[in-house]
């Protein structure tokens, strides 16, 4: 991922933006959910979701909705364009228990040229909020590498929603001097998504995999830097405080893939 392309949105898209909102106004939008169950396979050794399969149940979320609009996979293969994840910002109240019923929702809420701004939440049955999250991402086309802006069709069939209620965070993470290089990682088949590429998530599985047995999750933020591929070796620089800690995947001249900070909770 260029450093352009999670760069500040261009002007563009301003009458796509004021056609998919005057949509909203007339038809008001409600964000995308399904109801859910935590499976075992989703769980640590005290049985709570981790924060690995909260990401992948976020994910899923997106890919279900944007299938169910028809802006889907093969819509993206076909015309050579492709969503890219500039960061993640994911809250955590509660991690719910195997075998709890769970509702998953998404919604875009702004699109500003070539970027998409998408909120996601987990609640219980009832309503009550188990974590939140933003997401910032790019459209890219996958011929050039280059950004496009977002289509009316795509803005119209995503719906803007209205922003979800949280404390949003900057996208950009700090990363403090020093760290510690930790055990090289090469990129196997299985790290990889449809595009190719590293998914976002198994980004975050590696960089948790640094963090001390002891580490409760209550907020992760993730800035991806750039693409890796199969092969590629990525080099961890890992920081480690009493409440924060800092992943860097980095390549072998040091510039980074991605950076993952960690915020530690006690009570979950």
């Amino acid at each position: 991922m260029s450093k352009r392309s999670c760069g500040a949105a261009r002007s563009a898209g301003g009458a796509v933006l004021r056609m998919a909102r005057a949509e909203r106004e007339k038809e008001p939008r409600i964000m995308y959910t399904f109801d859910s169950r935590i499976r075992y396979s989703e769980t640590d050794s005290e049985g709570k979701l981790t924060m690995a399969s909260l990401l992948n149940c976020f994910q899923d979320c997106s890919t279900f909705h944007s299938e169910d609009v028809q802006l889907g996979v093969d819509y993206f293969k076909e015309r050579h364009l492709v969503w890219v994840l500039c960061s993640w910002q994911i809250v955590v109240e509660r991690y719910p228990r195997f075998g709890e019923s769970v509702i998953i929702g998404t919604q875009p809420y702004d699109m500003k040229g070539f970027m998409g701004f998408r909120n996601f939440f987990m609640t219980t049955e009832d309503g009550k909020y188990l974590a939140k999250a933003n997401s910032i991402w790019s459209l890219l086309n996958t011929d050039t590498g280059k950004p496009v802006s977002v289509s009316e069709e795509m803005a119209l069939g995503y719906g803007i929603g209205e922003k979800l209620e949280m404390e949003y965070a900057p996208r950009k993470i700090a990363v403090p001097e020093g760290g510690i290089p930790r055990e090289v990682i090469v990129v196997k088949q299985h790290h990889l998504d449809t595009n190719h590429h590293v998914n976002n998530g198994r980004f975050v599985d590696m960089a948790m995999d640094f963090l001390p047995s002891d580490f409760a999750i209550g907020q992760l933020r993730a800035e991806y830097k750039k693409q890796a591929f199969l092969d590629d070796l990525l080099m961890p620089r890992v920081m480690v405080g009493e409440d924060k800690a800092v992943v860097s995947l980095t390549d072998e001249e040091g510039a980074p893939y991605v950076v993952v900070e960690f915020l530690k909770k006690e009570e979950l």
